[in-house]
């Protein structure tokens, strides 16, 4: 299964900084058996949908997004992934902010969302390795049967 990873960043799009986050999913997306590939937009609804809409070229199950789910003003991932999705996927990033209540504060103020674009699965993560880690480390396990079912592939219930 072919996934992007998409590292939302002003400063990595403009090469001031290097890219953590998006290496570590594709890293995390790997060990569950993914073939990835790791892309940058910068930071903005305009931008980050025409990343996302790029990489639904029918051969792509996931698309993983990282960084701009906060709240500062730039932040405009979830903006950007509602204008491409035809479905959400709440449970997804529900479980992710649920899981880190109680350990990381600052968890609960990710704003990112989860759906469906046709047969692709869409995530933001937060733009921290340690958000990413966190947050694959909990929905990782129901993400190849989620891509999956919406490919109409036969699964094991």
């Amino acid at each position: 299964m072919k996934a992007v990873v998409i590292t939302v960043s002003d400063r990595v799009s403009a090469g001031e900084a290097d890219d953590r986050s998006g290496p570590a999913a594709a890293e995390a997306l790997q060990r569950l058996g993914f073939e990835t590939e790791v892309r940058v937009a910068a930071d903005g609804v305009e931008s980050v949908e025409t990343a996302l809409r790029s990489a639904l070229d029918g051969t792509v199950a996931l698309v993983v997004t990282t960084g701009g789910t906060g709240m500062s003003p730039s932040d405009l991932t979830p903006e950007a992934t509602r204008r491409v999705i035809e479905r959400e996927a709440p449970g997804l990033a529900e479980a992710m902010r649920s899981a880190t209540f109680g350990d990381n504060p600052h968890g609960m103020l990710s704003r990112g969302v989860s759906g469906i674009s046709g047969p692709t699965l869409i995530i933001n993560l937060p733009g921290s390795v340690a958000g990413v880690e966190e947050s694959l480390a909990v929905i990782g396990p129901g993400l190849r049967h989620a891509v999956a079912l919406l490919r109409e592939e036969t699964t094991q219930h």
